[in-house]
């Protein structure tokens, strides 16, 4: 498994917020408030392969967990490198 990130939940969040926000304001995606945590970081997820931003994991590896990790990571990139999340 790959190295865990310092504020690996809180830049999964700030991923989820950029990504579902982006997805609202292109009109692609409108949730629930009873839709899963875990759903919307599966959707995110996909949709970030749709828009070639990430390359997929292997077939079989797509687990929650590391799905998560990829997003943190992810948004590592994408954020200003003076973020507080990136110290």
């Amino acid at each position: 498994m790959a190295k865990k990130l310092k504020n690996e939940k809180a830049l999964l969040k700030a991923a989820l917020d950029m990504i579902m926000d982006d997805a609202v304001k292109r009109g692609i995606v409108e949730f629930e408030s009873t839709d899963s945590h875990d759903l919307k970081i599966e959707y995110a997820y996909r949709l970030l392969i749709h828009d070639k931003k990430i390359s997929p994991l292997p077939t079989g590896q797509a687990t929650l967990p590391k799905i998560r990790h990829r997003l943190a990571m992810w948004v590592t990139h994408e954020l200003p490198a003076d973020h507080e999340l990136l110290k």
